[in-house]
């Protein structure tokens, strides 16, 4: 009796095992509607002008890293307010302790990147161990912050040395280097996610923490450290938008709306707010939407107040898009 030998499944190479989300085809869509726009209302510069491109990319670089640690919450069926108050104290304690002196660099950098994990690990104690709910937590989070800067650094003096500036002005060749900091960010986010016990076990919390716990899982670090993570993504945010800017101040954050912003991005992407299902490209596609509507609408020179009537349109398109397909793969 002769017997076969099952096949062997070969496993996917690295690329192969990238899925695209839907959402990038929409990216496509928005550009070409942009372009058409520009070339037959505005200056027709965009498709010209390789600068104005590159621009769309350095413009989703302060919102695109935080976002990659919002949707780590939003994974794990949280969420955090309080990230824009900690991309404004990064940015004022970073100008405050650089007060441009570039021996104070590394100094700085690790003083926030610790203030960040401190944040996070607040937030995430507080969630877990108290039982708050994690808008109220953040929320609150988001006051204490508020406080601590208008409080104390309302009329403070400081700024970042020329040498710190390169991570917001300087290139590689042709490429920005934030830029690059932003694709490295999504791609550990991504591998973090698909290639560790953290992001299986952060998938498994958000779409069913009592069965993730009964399962074995420390459901309690997993947001503890999702939440740390989307500090620390705050942080390097923060870092981004000093070296920008040359000075912190402690608007810098809000002013931004990286708080909502960084949500809805996140949501648009195809990240669930209930929690269980997502991923960083998604977001990073919804980031680079509100890009390039941003960009476009800077071209035409149309009121600011109506780009925000789109993206909140646009958001509510996703979001409803998103639903609808559920219903339909439940059916």
């Amino acid at each position: 009796m002769s017997t076969t030998a099952a096949p062997v499944s070969k496993p996917q190479s690295f690329f192969k095992s990238i899925h695209i989300p839907p959402i990038f085809y929409f990216v496509i869509g928005i550009f070409v509607i942009g372009m058409i726009l520009d070339q037959t209302a505005g200056s027709g510069d965009i498709l010209k002008n390789p600068v104005i491109l590159t621009n769309v990319f350095v413009r989703s670089v302060a919102l695109g890293i935080v976002a990659v640690g919002q949707t780590f919450v939003i994974i794990g069926g949280s969420i955090d307010l309080s990230v824009a108050f900690t991309i404004s104290i990064t940015s004022v304690m970073t100008s405050l302790i650089m007060h441009g002196d570039p021996a104070n660099v590394p100094t700085a950098v690790a003083a926030v990147i610790l203030i960040g994990i401190v944040i996070g690990l607040a937030n995430g104690l507080i969630i877990t161990k108290l039982g708050v709910n994690s808008f109220i937590a953040t929320l609150g989070m988001a006051l204490i912050l508020r406080g601590i800067l208008y409080a104390a650094f309302a009329n403070f003096i400081g700024s970042v040395p020329r040498s710190f500036e390169t991570l917001g002005y300087g290139t590689i060749g042709p490429v920005p280097i934030s830029i690059i900091v932003l694709l490295l960010v999504v791609v550990v986010g991504w591998l973090l996610l698909t290639r560790t016990k953290l992001g299986a076990h952060l998938y498994g919390v958000g779409g069913n923490k009592e069965v993730a716990r009964l399962s074995g899982v420390r459901t309690d670090r997993v947001l503890i450290a999702a939440h740390i993570f989307c500090a620390v993504t705050a942080v390097l945010t923060g870092l981004f938008v000093v070296s920008r800017l040359r000075s912190g101040a402690p608007w810098v954050g809000t002013d931004g709306l990286y708080d909502l912003e960084s949500i809805a991005t996140t949501v648009i992407g195809g990240t669930a707010l209930s929690g269980g299902k997502g991923g960083v490209w998604g977001t990073l596609g919804g980031v680079l939407i509100f890009g390039i509507i941003d960009t476009v609408f800077n071209q035409l020179g149309v009121d600011p107040f109506l780009k925000n009537i789109l993206k909140g349109a646009i958001i509510v398109l996703a979001v409803a898009s998103y639903t609808i397909r559920s219903k339909q793969e439940v059916a």
